[in-house]
């Protein structure tokens, strides 16, 4: 589907959806957990219905509830509801005997799980599936079958599961059949998600099995500390050596087996990663435009976007409001009065904020250099090359490295519009519509029905035309 979006000043105000990282790992907790779990604001996304299908296949029994939301933040269904709630009844850590998705081969049960285009789904359950002793088929869509999962494969052969890639390249179809033995293994996380999938899953391996884990590369860092959050709040025992400070370095873990998840009842955080994209809107048509649904105090790395526009030249402003439907809320307010500024940004805990500082950086006076990111190379395309050819189509050069991108900005009157090529990836496709506000000319993107992998709505608020 082509989008074609107008320059126009963009202001008002925007309620996110729900954090997508938040709503995944929800649900396969929930899913491995005992009794029943309350998921509420889940994030409706077509990644998160993938990470649903996949838990069902699984074993476990999930339950959509919907609403009827007047202030309709961006759902797939259009007829006026929202999906409220989850409810998920688990399967025990998959100990229990799965009955969904079964196809007999050579006399053998397989389970078949497609994980669409999610990523997060992929490796998070790829984990998950070791625990149990009947084998699970992964497959996923063309930009999955060129996404490896090799070391994470690697870990869980080493850990006594039999993982293997069918192309021996580490990419999908992927077969996952336990049980899990534990041992130590090194694990070099170029996402964090391989790291997110094992801790979520070793502590429900059999008692007196360990799993230790060295680490000798992390990127995405926050998003390992927020799975760890996960386990703190259910009193899940883990170890990591303490630096100086005494805090965990997170350069090995210890899990011991033997804990269970327990049944909970929990809200989703909105999602700083889609916030991106409403907020680089604001600063490149200037706004002002108030983003509610937002905790600041939420471990996402991706709020560090906030910092990145201050130092651009935005203003940035948190204040709470509990005059709405909503009770009490964080409102983040974005606007611009200036030029924007280049500025050199380490994007190594963040490598989705890419796209969006890049256009962003598109309008800025000189040169901004987006670095230490070459796992950006690795996401549902190569984001960094993908983003320099897209953004040269709009008159605006970009030096790339191979740990980052340097864009040589226009200013504000500089960029053109143009036909641009959203490769299938909801970033590059959001990141650009943003670009069209105050471009010369309008834009038109190709693949702009891929933005509904996150951020349902969101071109519809920029006033797309299809």
């Amino acid at each position: 589907m082509r989008a074609r979006i107008k320059p126009h000043l963009f202001t008002g105000t925007v309620r996110i959806p729900a954090s997508k990282s938040h709503t995944i790992r929800q649900l396969i907790i929930a899913s491995l957990a005992e009794g029943e779990s309350e998921i509420i604001n889940p994030l409706d996304s077509l990644d998160t219905r993938s990470c649903a299908a996949a838990c069902r296949v699984l074993g476990a029994k999930i339950t959509e509830h919907y609403s009827v939301d007047l202030h309709n933040p961006n759902p797939v269904v259009s007829d006026g509801t929202k999906l409220s709630s989850y409810k998920v009844h688990g399967n025990y850590g998959y100990k229990n005997q799965v009955k969904n998705s079964k196809k007999s081969v050579n006399h053998q049960i397989v389970h078949q799980i497609d994980v669409g285009n999610s990523g997060t789904t992929l490796f998070l359950v790829m984990a998950a599936a070791g625990l149990g002793n009947e084998p699970f088929v992964f497959t996923g869509d063309e930009q999955i079958k060129r996404r490896s999962a090799a070391p994470l494969l690697d870990a869980l052969a080493r850990l006594g599961i039999n993982a293997t890639s069918a192309e021996r390249n580490g990419c999908v179809p992927i077969t996952i059949q336990g049980p899990w033995k534990g041992g130590r293994v090194s694990l070099s996380c170029p996402t964090s998600q391989y790291l997110s999938a094992i801790l979520l899953a070793a502590p429900l391996a059999p008692a007196g099995t360990v799993t230790e884990i060295d680490i000798p590369l992390l990127n995405e860092r926050p998003y390992v500390e927020m799975t760890l959050s996960y386990l703190d709040a259910q009193n899940i025992p883990w170890e990591s050596p303490r630096n100086c400070a005494g805090l965990a370095d997170f350069s090995r873990f210890i899990i011991q087996g033997g804990a269970s998840w327990k049944p909970f009842s929990r809200n989703v955080p909105g999602d700083f990663s889609s916030a991106a994209f409403p907020a680089c809107a604001a600063a490149i048509s200037g706004g002002p435009v108030t983003i509610c649904g937002l905790d600041p105090d939420d471990l996402q790395g991706d709020k560090y976007f906030l910092e990145i526009l201050a130092q651009m030249g935005c203003t940035v402003h948190w204040e709470k409001d509990s005059s709405g439907s909503f009770g009490i809320q964080n409102h983040v307010s974005v606007s611009r009065h200036g030029p924007l500024r280049g500025g050199v940004f380490d994007l190594n805990a963040v490598p989705d904020l890419l796209p969006a500082a890049a256009v962003t950086a598109a309008f800025a006076e000189g040169d901004t250099s987006l670095v230490n990111v070459a796992h950006a190379r690795i996401k549902e395309t190569d984001r960094i090359a993908v983003t320099a050819a897209e953004l040269a189509k709009l008159n605006v050069h970009c030096t790339e490295r191979p740990d980052g991108l340097i864009i040589h900005g226009r200013g504000l009157s500089g960029v053109n519009g143009g036909s641009i090529d959203g490769h299938g990836d909801h970033r590059i496709v959001m990141a650009f519509a943003a670009a069209a506000l105050a471009a010369k000319t309008p834009v038109e993107i190709e693949s702009a029905e891929c933005a509904a992998v996150t951020y349902p709505g969101f071109l519809d608020l920029l006033g797309a035309q299809y």
